[in-house]
């Protein structure tokens, strides 16, 4: 069964740090991206793929898959490095039965009714809630944006939303 090396919460899924950082600091040699916008789009699927490094095999699930795929052993062996666009997604998952034991948000987007909490993770209300959720549930919440940023605590950070 595939190891999960680190679950990862980034709005912009493989973009420069992920490949050239979280994947060698984490080993992964794998990427399982969750998002059901991008599974619905074969064009710009096609490209986030071509984003990672030639000696990472990159999937793609929708949220409703990638629970069954797990819990099944579909993702086969390997180190993998499972990346949501967002914190409902993670959340979704979890309730469909992924079992992760922590989560890492790395880089959520501004907008309406957002507001910066640690570096460029910004948080809304509903955010709020699916981390509460994610924490009763037992998921440890941590924040952090590079290898190099000391973790930051989800009661931490939630003091400054």
């Amino acid at each position: 069964m595939a190891k999960i090396v680190l679950c990862r919460i980034d709005s912009r899924l493989i973009h420069g740090q992920v490949v050239t950082k979280w994947v060698g600091q984490s080993q992964a040699n794998r990427i399982a991206v969750v998002s059901d916008e991008l599974d619905a789009d074969p064009f710009m699927k096609s490209i986030y793929l071509m984003a990672a490094p030639p000696n990472v095999k990159v999937d793609c699930y929708s949220n409703q898959s990638f629970a069954a795929a797990w819990n099944e052993n579909q993702l086969g062996e390997g180190n993998v490095l499972v990346l949501f666009p967002n914190l409902a997604s993670v959340q979704k998952a979890v309730i469909d039965g992924f079992n992760v034991t922590g989560i890492q948000v790395g880089g959520l987007g501004g907008g309406p009714n957002r507001k910066a909490v640690f570096q460029n993770i910004t948080l809304d209300e509903a955010d709020v809630i699916v981390l509460r959720d994610l924490q009763q549930r037992g998921v440890n919440v941590i924040f952090q944006t590079i290898p190099e940023d000391k973790p930051q605590a989800l009661e931490d950070v939630l003091k400054k939303f």
